[in-house]
């Protein structure tokens, strides 16, 4: 019983030799080091080739240069909505998949929502985009017109 080492308060943990010591529950002045975001594991075994253990980030980098190359050839709204379509694909792979690798990249609630924001958006603005967009917003007209009437 002797060589069991014993907790003299709440918040003491053991040392690395096993001895007691009192933890803080403050942060640490400095960082010595980071964590990994939840689900930043690889995505395929480790004996697996490197781009197959990052194939979401692989296949959401493959969609964005894929509709940046339709932008650059003038058939933007194509590729913009496929930049926003990769970009929602993104969030889904985030929200399901357990581990993502380099596609995650702080917590799993933050990239999902950043990912599903983006993607939104850049596929509205495509929609809208002129000449002829396909999705009208009313109210933005009458923004524009009153910025532009004062």
């Amino acid at each position: 019983m002797e060589d069991e080492p014993t907790a003299r308060d709440a918040i003491s943990a053991p040392d690395a030799q096993g001895r007691p010591r009192r933890v803080t529950r403050r942060f640490p002045l400095f960082t010595k080091d980071t964590a990994r975001p939840e689900g930043g594991g690889r995505a395929a075994p480790s004996d697996a080739p490197a781009p197959a253990r990052q194939w979401p980030m692989l296949v959401v980098i493959a969609g964005v240069a894929l509709g940046l190359l339709l932008t650059a050839f003038d058939v933007f709204r194509v590729g913009i909505l496929l930049i926003g379509a990769a970009m929602l694909a993104g969030g889904v792979l985030r929200g399901t998949l357990p581990s993502v690798g380099m596609l995650a990249v702080r917590s799993r609630f933050t990239d999902i929502v950043t990912y599903g924001v983006l993607g939104v958006l850049i596929v509205l603005l495509a929609l809208t985009a002129q000449p002829k967009p396909l999705l009208e917003i009313p109210f933005l007209k009458d923004t524009l017109h009153f910025t532009l009437k004062n």
